[in-house]
């Protein structure tokens, strides 16, 4: 794993193997500085109005990329292209009455070439059933091509490609030994607008307020598309009588998860309620060890819907009880059997009171009680080797002691960092520094030198996790998370969007390694996609290249 002394160099150091020097010049921060400062921009603006830089700052129902690994020559039902023919459900009336529960307007589409977010739990599905010993689900939180390909221009100095894969950041780059695919999917929910009560764990009004579908001729045929009817993808107007819902994260995990289209704020529950297995269930079923790492706090949506059941996302406490097998507010008298590795954020995160989590909130830590805690330690008889953020000692150091502690004594794995102040882990920016650049509140995060240090980063949290996961000859599931590149595209925050995107990118790079050390393509099979996108448009892209960079001739790639 990094010394947190090295982890500033990342970013630079991605920079310098693409021929670029970097110097001192902080140019994607000045940019961003200058643009919340001045209202606009002529790199970039987010939202349906041009001549605002922040006019939008929640979620799109843009199509989303799928990368994938191990498919290409796999049998039918792992490779993408099975989901581009006679499987794709907009193909069928019948397919997408099943996902959605009607056919919604203008959403069937026999010549779709996107197939459906549930389709990557089918991949999944299919890959464990084939008996493929290591499946890795890798979410890049609100990372849409437009996200993406700001990255791959930061890193490349050059605008190498306006449609298709890319071919700057690893994952884009990355062949596989040939069983490389890509593909986009559509991820609008069932539907917006649901209610629920916490404390019943009941639906008040299954089918909510908006239903959810796409529409290509109004929202675009592929992802890099700019939409026919931009103000569609965020379901405006008001007025509009055919809009349709895009996803929040927690639905739209749950459909990478579990199968199933569902309202948005559910956590693998269907659009009544009731509770689905997960691809993590049913991996562990059958003898599999399963894990979730993630930048952001443990129980937050998307790491929750590796495992957890909720009707609502909010309720943080109970979901961290079912990712780690304790008796919740939905499983009160027989708890799931809990993940095998949890390592994420929450640390010093502590609260008087949540209106969210319902009449069983424990005062204290927002996500992670300190009685649950205690209840999981091995220290006190539980399953769970507690690595945490610790004052004075690198973030680093230990994670790898609770890696060789729970590896000798045969336990799981559960790490809890972050800063108390944001519940996440420092923001690496573009450059690879931990100084973020200002957002839409025209403030920035601010971070002690211990925040840094005693920290972990996500690749450091990948790598622990498959080294405890690998002790199982069976077989093991991972889902990777980079909820960071969410975070910062909700803060219309280019800066550090970058920067989320390219520390992600280090964490697969990770996995790809490991699996060309300690494995094969033939056994595993790897998804990097992310749940959703959100609106930034790219107007003038060669803006994003330095210019005061000298870019080498030979320079082409990381």
């Amino acid at each position: 794993m990094i010394d947190r002394r090295f982890a500033v160099c990342l970013g630079i150091a991605s920079a310098l193997l693409c021929g670029i020097d970097v110097g001192a010049n902080d140019y994607v921060r000045d940019l961003q500085t200058e643009a919340i400062k001045e209202g606009k921009a002529p790199v970039a603006h987010w939202g349906d109005k041009e001549d605002r830089y922040v006019s939008w700052s929640s979620h799109s129902n843009r199509l989303i990329p799928v990368y994938s690994y191990g498919t290409k020559t796999a049998p039918e039902g792992i490779s993408q292209s099975s989901y581009k023919g006679p499987l794709n459900p907009y193909h069928s009336e019948a397919a997408l009455k099943r996902l959605y529960g009607r056919v919604p307007e203008k959403t069937l589409n026999p010549d779709a070439t996107y197939f459906d977010q549930t389709n990557v739990f089918d991949i999944q599905q299919a890959a464990l059933k084939a008996g493929k010993k290591h499946i890795f689900l890798v979410v890049f939180d609100g990372m849409d091509w437009q996200t993406t390909q700001a990255a791959a221009i930061y890193l490349k100095q050059k605008v190498t490609y306006t449609e298709g894969r890319g071919d700057a950041l690893h994952f884009q780059k990355y062949n596989a030994g040939g069983t490389a695919e890509f593909g986009y999917m559509v991820t609008s929910p069932h539907n917006e607008g649901t209610e629920v009560d916490v404390d019943t764990q009941t639906v008040k009004n299954p089918g909510g307020s908006i239903f959810g579908g796409y529409d290509p001729s109004r929202g675009g045929r592929f992802p890099w598309e700019i939409a026919p009817e931009i103000p569609y993808l965020i379901t405006a107007p008001k007025t509009d009588p055919t809009k349709q819902a895009y996803t929040d994260s927690s639905s739209s995990a749950t459909s990478m998860t579990a199968g199933i289209k569902t309202y948005n704020n559910s956590v693998n529950v269907d659009a009544n309620g009731a509770p689905v297995p997960t691809i993590a269930h049913l991996a562990q079923a059958v003898g599999y060890s399963v894990g979730a790492v993630t930048t952001v706090p443990i129980c937050h949506a998307t790491p929750a819907a590796a495992y957890a059941h909720n009707v609502h996302r909010d309720d943080y406490q109970d979901l961290t009880r079912d990712l780690i097998g304790l008796p919740s507010i939905i499983h009160p008298n027989e708890p799931l059997a809990g993940l095998d590795v949890l390592i994420g954020t929450g640390w010093g995160v502590e609260i008087p009171k949540s209106s969210g989590q319902g009449k069983n909130f424990v005062v204290g830590n927002q996500y992670f009680t300190d009685a649950d805690k205690a209840k999981v330690s091995v220290d006190n008889g539980g399953k769970y080797v507690i690595a945490e953020r610790t004052t004075g000692i690198a973030g680093p150091v230990t994670l790898q002691q609770g890696v060789e502690r729970a590896i000798k004594e045969h336990k799981r794995l559960l790490g809890y960092y972050g800063v108390a102040t944001t519940g996440h882990l420092p923001f690496a920016t573009a450059d690879g520094d931990f100084k973020p650049s200002p957002g839409r509140s025209g403030k920035a995060e601010q971070y002690t030198d211990a925040d840094v240090q005693e920290n972990v980063t996500l690749k450091d949290m990948a790598e622990a996790a498959i080294h405890v996961l690998a002790q199982n000859p069976k077989g093991f599931w991972l889902m990777v998370e980079a909820g960071d590149v969410d975070w910062a595209n909700h803060d219309n925050n280019l800066d550090n969007s970058i920067g989320a995107v390219i520390s992600g990118d280090n964490a697969v790079k990770a996995i790809t390694d490991w699996v060309e050390k300690n494995s094969n393509w033939n056994e595993s099979v790897m998804i990097v996609t992310a749940d959703h996108g959100h609106y930034l448009f790219l107007d003038h892209p060669e803006q994003l290249i330095d210019p005061q960079a000298k870019v080498s001739d030979t320079g082409s790639g990381r």
